[in-house]
């Protein structure tokens, strides 16, 4: 970490991963921030997302492709791409670029 508290996002970023890694920047009384990485991932098929808080999320690197429910066409990301998607909206991630690693800045909120 820099001084001051001062970081950047995109250190420390394996090279390889299993699984997608998730980390909290930020987190008030109704707002979180998180760094999610994801190198090649997806969901299992039958597993979605069912949040109680609104989700905002912008691809920074890399690219991903979201299933929302009720959807037909997957939602694709290419970096700077961003969807905000409201509470107990299901949704699934059911893929990212497998050559670098996708990287995201999740804003999670209430109302």
């Amino acid at each position: 970490m820099k001084k001051n508290g001062q970081n950047n996002f995109f250190s420390n970023i394996p090279p390889k991963m299993t699984g997608e890694i998730v980390e909290d920047i930020l987190t008030t009384g109704s707002v979180r921030i998180e760094r999610i990485i994801s190198h090649g991932d997806s969901l299992p098929e039958n597993f979605w997302y069912d949040q109680d808080e609104n989700e905002w999320v912008i691809v920074l690197q890399g690219q991903a492709k979201l299933l929302i429910d009720g959807e037909i066409e997957p939602v694709t990301l290419d970096s700077g791409d961003y969807i905000n998607i409201p509470k107990h909206v299901k949704h699934q991630v059911i893929w990212t670029t497998p050559k670098i690693a996708t990287i995201w800045l999740g804003v999670f909120y209430g109302d």
